[in-house]
């Protein structure tokens, strides 16, 4: 028993282990901070427009429907007219039409679901993934991203950003003393159809409907909790007071 008890807690160790080095690996690139738009409903339309326009002809969203845009504005004429690109029905949920097979073959993984891909990875990670795409030649798609070392997306978003390639140095690792390439910056090659800071408000305006898509009733749901424990804490005060009341004779 002992003898198991102590696999077990290696086994937990171990796992603890290999989880902060995960962690730290995927965590060497800086995060900037996502602004924060869930409260703006503009904001959200546009992002959600980006969403079905750039990312939904390869990732799906199976547990969002298209009726739930109505949430943040749109209305059903706008959505049929404008956005139903995978199905003929507002009900039904955003799928794709490409095959994970296809996927698979063409891309070397098949696109994740995005329903609650900003709830698994956050905000701030999505934000700073999509504007850390640049040129590389040695990479399949051709492109490759600063957050996601050797990631199989290409940089659907390029049209809107330009072209731009990553500018490294080289320096001597203090640990292990071998020579090391540094990230420095971009080098813009070729413009985008909008400036940098209107490419920074789109991401923006992507991440937060990503946000809003991977928990809809966060707000009503924050409300409400609010709601609960001042009702719990008014009934916990009675109860205390009826208690008293109950057991005043009692010595």
């Amino acid at each position: 028993m002992r003898k198991l008890l102590s696999t077990l807690a290696l086994l937990g160790a171990t796992v603890l282990a290999l989880s902060a080095t995960s962690v730290r690996a995927e965590g060497e690139f800086p995060l900037d901070r996502a602004p924060d738009n869930a409260d703006n409903i503009a904001s959200l339309q546009h992002g959600a427009r980006l969403f079905v326009n750039y990312c939904l002809n390869c990732h799906s969203a199976n547990l969002m429907r298209y009726s739930r845009l109505q949430d943040i504005g749109i209305s059903q004429k706008e959505i049929e007219k404008n956005l139903l690109f995978t199905t003929d029905k507002v009900g039904n949920t955003m799928t794709v039409a490409m095959r994970p097979d296809d996927a698979k073959a063409w891309f070397g993984a098949t696109p994740p679901d995005l329903s609650v891909e900003a709830r698994a990875r956050n905000r701030d990670w999505l934000y700073t993934y999509l504007r850390s795409f640049y040129r590389d030649d040695t990479r399949p798609t051709g492109w490759n991203n600063m957050v996601y070392e050797n990631v199989s997306m290409p940089h659907v978003l390029w049209q809107l950003q330009g072209q731009r390639t990553a500018k490294f140095e080289d320096e001597i690792d203090e640990h292990t003393k071998e020579k090391v390439k540094k990230f420095v910056g971009y080098q813009q090659v070729t413009p985008g159809t909008v400036s940098p800071v209107d490419y920074d408000s789109d991401v923006a305006d992507l991440v937060s409907y990503l946000s809003w898509m991977s928990e809809p009733t966060q707000k009503t749901r924050r409300q409400l909790g609010v709601w609960v424990l001042l009702f719990l804490g008014v009934l916990s005060f009675f109860a205390w007071r009826l208690n008293a009341a109950y057991w005043k004779d009692i010595k």
